[in-house]
């Protein structure tokens, strides 16, 4: 993300992402291994969460740096929205 300038920031969403890997592959141990379907099922809603966490947050940031931040000319605040409307196209479905 382009506008993702803090190291802190940009170290806490690669965590966030490392951590969603570390439940994918909890899934995967849970089927290769026969476990019981409904802990498969909680594990699979676990991460289907953490996955809307991390959109949501991203989407945040995105809106404040493309659409609500100062000193953008109209044509960037359209191509941010035009940019997130598509996003939450796809990410609805």
């Amino acid at each position: 993300m382009a506008h993702l300038t803090d190291p802190e920031r940009t170290q806490a969403l690669v965590n966030r992402v490392r951590r969603i890997g570390g439940q994918l592959q909890a899934v995967e141990r849970a089927l290769e291994g026969g476990a019981d379907c409904a802990v498969t099922l909680q594990r699979v809603a676990a991460v289907r969460g953490a996955v809307a966490g991390l959109m949501d947050e991203i989407m945040l940031d995105h809106l404040r740096a493309h659409v609500a931040a100062p000193g953008l000319s109209d044509a960037e605040r359209q191509r941010g929205a035009d940019e997130l409307a598509a996003v939450l196209s796809r990410y609805a479905k």
